[in-house]
C-alpha cells in the first residue's frame, strides 16, 4: 500500500448518543483519539460522557468533549455515529456554512455483503446537503477497521504475565488464561462446565460477566476485574489465550490481539444477529469446530441439549485456532485502517471527487 500523502489538518465534529452497553462511546472515543493522534482537531459531542471517566480518564490531546447538543457552528467534517442525527439547529448551520462540511454517517460494523455495496454511497438531503454512508468492514471495499498507528508494534513487545502480575494476577502452572466480556447469555453455565475440563483462570469484566458468574466449578478460578481504560482492555486481550468478546469495539480489539476468540453479537429478538455471526464466520473462513462454538454461544441453531439448557461443544484446540486467527489478522493488516481511509475519503469529498 503506498504511503498516504500528508494533507492540512482539519477540524471535526463527532456526534455520539449513548444507547446502551457503551459500545457506541467506545468506538467514538477510539476514533476521536486516533484522528487527533494524526494531527486533526476533534470535538466529540456526546449526550452521556460518564463512561469516559474510566475508559479515558486522561482525555487525549486534540480531543475536546462537549455536552449535547454541542456547538453552534460546524467545522470541516461532521460525523454522526450510528445514525444519531445531529441537532436540527446544528444541521441548519451546516447548510449556511460555505463551504458546506463533509457529512459522514458512520455505520455499524458488519461482515454482511450489503456493506461492500453500500459503503461510500451518497444520501442527498432535502436541505441541499449530502450525507455519505461510511461502513467499517473487513474488506478493501469498505472503510476498514480502527487500528491506531503503532498498535501492532506495541502488541509484539507486550509481556502478558508481567502485565497481569502488575495487577496482582498470576496464572498457576498449567492454567490457561481466558477473558469473558459478554451480554447476558444463557450459555454461560455451559461455558463454565466446558472450561472446567482443563485448569482455567477466568478473568471476568464488570457488568453481565460478573453478574452471571457468581461461582465456578472445580478447575475454574475466577478473578473479578475493575473497569479498564481502553488501552488496558487491549492489554487484557493480549494477555489471554482465549477471549470471549461482544459487540463492535471489542470484536476489533480481539482481532488485533491475535488470540483465539469467540464473538457474541448483540442479541436481537427477531434473530437478526444470526446473519451477522454467520457472515463474520464466512469472512474469517472459520474452521467447523470454531464455527460450531460461535453459533452455540450466540444461540443459533440447535444450541440446547437434552435438558433444555444451552449447550456448548468442546473448545477447539487453541494452537491451530490461534494460527488461523493470526493469518486472518495478517490479511487485514494489508488494508487501510479506518482513520486513514476516512481521512482520504473526506478529503476527496471536500475537493468534490
Amino acid at each position: 500500500m503506498p504511503p498516504r500523502q500528508a494533507s492540512p489538518a482539519r477540524q471535526w465534529d463527532l456526534f455520539c448518543r449513548v444507547v446502551d452497553n457503551l459500545g457506541d462511546v467506545g468506538v467514538c472515543w477510539r476514533l476521536a483519539r486516533d484522528l487527533a493522534s494524526r494531527g486533526e482537531q476533534v470535538r466529540l459531542v456526546i449526550d452521556d460522557p460518564s463512561a469516559l471517566a474510566w475508559m479515558a480518564p486522561g482525555g487525549a490531546p486534540g480531543v475536546q468533549v462537549l455536552p449535547w447538543p454541542g456547538p453552534a457552528a460546524p467545522r470541516d467534517v461532521v460525523i454522526e455515529a450510528f445514525g444519531c442525527d445531529p441537532p436540527p439547529a446544528f444541521v441548519e448551520a451546516m447548510v449556511r456554512r460555505n463551504p458546506a462540511p463533509v457529512w459522514i454517517n458512520l455505520e455499524y460494523l458488519s461482515a454482511e455483503a450489503y456493506v461492500d455495496r453500500s459503503h461510500g454511497l451518497p444520501s442527498p438531503q432535502r436541505n441541499g446537503l449530502v450525507k455519505w454512508f461510511y461502513f467499517p468492514g473487513f474488506t478493501a471495499r469498505t472503510g476498514g477497521l480502527l487500528r491506531e498507528t503503532g498498535l501492532m508494534a506495541a502488541r509484539a513487545a507486550f509481556d502478558g504475565p508481567a502485565w497481569l502480575a502488575g495487577r496482582g494476577i498470576a496464572a498457576q502452572p498449567g492454567e490457561r488464561v481466558v477473558s469473558l466480556f459478554c451480554y447476558d447469555n444463557p450459555a454461560v453455565p455451559a461455558l463454565l462446565a466446558t472450561l472446567a475440563h482443563e485448569p482455567t483462570l477466568l478473568l471476568l469484566t464488570p457488568g453481565p460477566a460478573q453478574r452471571q458468574v457468581r461461582t465456578a466449578p472445580p478447575g475454574v478460578r475466577l478473578v473479578h476485574l475493575p473497569w479498564l481504560t481502553q488501552p488496558d482492555f487491549d492489554r487484557l486481550l493480549w494477555a489471554c489465550e482465549l477471549n470471549f468478546v461482544r459487540g463492535e469495539d471489542s470484536l476489533v480489539r480481539a482481532v488485533w490481539a491475535g488470540a483465539p476468540f469467540v464473538w457474541q453479537a448483540y442479541p436481537q429478538h427477531d434473530g437478526a444477529h444470526a446473519a451477522k455471526v454467520q457472515a463474520l464466520l464466512a469472512t474469517m473462513a472459520a474452521a467447523p469446530d470454531v464455527a460450531a462454538l460461535w453459533r452455540a454461544w450466540n444461540g443459533i441453531g440447535d444450541a440446547a441439549g437434552a435438558t433444555g439448557r444451552a449447550a456448548l461443544p468442546a473448545l477447539p484446540a487453541l494452537r491451530p485456532w490461534r494460527d488461523a486467527v493470526g493469518a486472518w489478522r495478517q490479511s487485514l493488516l494489508g488494508q487501510a485502517d479506518l482513520a486513514t481511509a476516512l481521512l482520504d475519503f473526506t478529503l476527496g469529498k471536500a475537493r468534490g471527487s
